[in-house]
């Protein structure tokens, strides 16, 4: 059975221009996982970026969300982990899963592109050899998964107030939820370091584009990324099945409104170059239900994933994103073997 939710980029604009403010934004995505919840989508996902007019912060809208609803999944594509406190982190994830009851899917990475010059130094984490930082999201990936996992990461004091402990006693950090190690992800651009999420035992979020350009459809490259992945979990061997996704850009059109917004919006493949690599970009696809169907069939990837996100317009509003997820849930999702949340 598949799975599906939406992918918000969180994107506002700033005051004096046109379209919703970050106030309004954080509001509307809100409203829109609510009502997502009611016709049954299975998750509601947010990008995390900083010094840009988008979603951070991810954890008070999350926790909003999990509070007003039964069954949606809450998530985020992803945490930029060059930029958290690993420890604190922890904390936090393992409140929201206890809050949501498990609907969590937290995905975490390096994290992407930003406008920053090495941002993350101005929130204090410097030390990085790595003019991306991913050496410093690695290390500190393996500390957020020491207190995710509830390891002990520090002894108590010598004479330890308040006097709950016995000097020397090893502490992990609290709380603690036992379920969610099984709820993390690592968002991937490249099938070695799908591999090595696989290794670390965590959920693959194959990214929006992938590292290379071999001239092959990007669903046929993040399929073999994906197959990559459940092979080195399989000689890794846990004793767990994990989860994959991906993420698309598809607008059914059911309506002649559909048509003027998103007739336009089909399109192949593109190549471009990101972070110094040349890489393989995702088509959006859009047409009538009958064409979508066959066309995500035809998608290598997105039969091989077990949840596909939906990147949505969030600044068009909740009514146009919620009729979005409508058509897809009604006319496309049931012929791919779409599972609602709300069964």
């Amino acid at each position: 059975m598949k799975k599906f939710g939406f992918l918000s980029f969180g994107h506002y604009k700033f005051p004096g221009q046109r379209g919703p403010n970050a106030q309004q934004t954080l509001k509307q995505g809100l409203e829109l996982a609510v009502e997502a919840d009611k016709i049954g989508v299975n998750g509601a996902y947010f990008r995390v970026h900083h010094f840009a007019p988008q979603g951070a912060a991810p954890m008070p809208l999350l926790s909003a969300i999990a509070a007003r609803t039964k069954h949606i999944e809450v998530g985020t594509g992803v945490i930029d982990m060059r930029y958290e406190n690993p420890l604190y982190l922890a904390e936090e994830a393992a409140a929201l899963d206890l809050l949501a009851d498990g609907r969590v899917a937290l995905g975490v990475s390096r994290g992407s592109p930003e406008p920053a010059h090495r941002g993350w130094e101005a929130f204090g984490y410097t030390g990085s050899d790595d003019p991306r930082g991913a050496d410093l999201a690695r290390e500190k990936f393996a500390k957020f998964m020491q207190g995710v996992r509830g390891e002990a990461v520090v002894k108590s004091a010598q004479d330890p107030y308040p006097p709950i402990y016995q000097p020397g006693t090893p502490l992990p950090v609290m709380p603690h939820s036992p379920g969610l190690q099984r709820n993390i992800w690592w968002g991937a651009g490249t099938k070695k370091t799908a591999e090595w999420a696989a290794e670390q035992g965590v959920n693959l979020m194959s990214s929006t584009l992938l590292t290379e350009a071999t001239g092959e459809a990007f669903g046929d490259l993040q399929a073999a990324q994906l197959q990559a992945y459940h092979e080195a979990w399989k000689q890794a061997g846990h004793d767990w099945t994990p989860r994959t996704s991906v993420s698309r850009s598809v607008f059914p059109i059911v309506s002649d409104r559909d048509r003027a917004l998103f007739g336009m919006s089909g399109g192949n493949d593109q190549i471009g170059i990101i972070d110094g690599y040349e890489s393989t970009f995702g088509r959006t696809y859009a047409g009538e239900p009958e064409q979508l169907i066959e066309q995500l069939k035809d998608d290598a990837a997105v039969m091989e994933a077990d949840t596909l996100m939906l990147t949505i317009p969030n600044q068009l509003g909740v009514d146009l994103n919620l009729r979005l997820l409508q058509n897809f849930a009604e006319h496309v999702a049931p012929a791919l073997g779409w599972e609602p949340a709300n069964r």
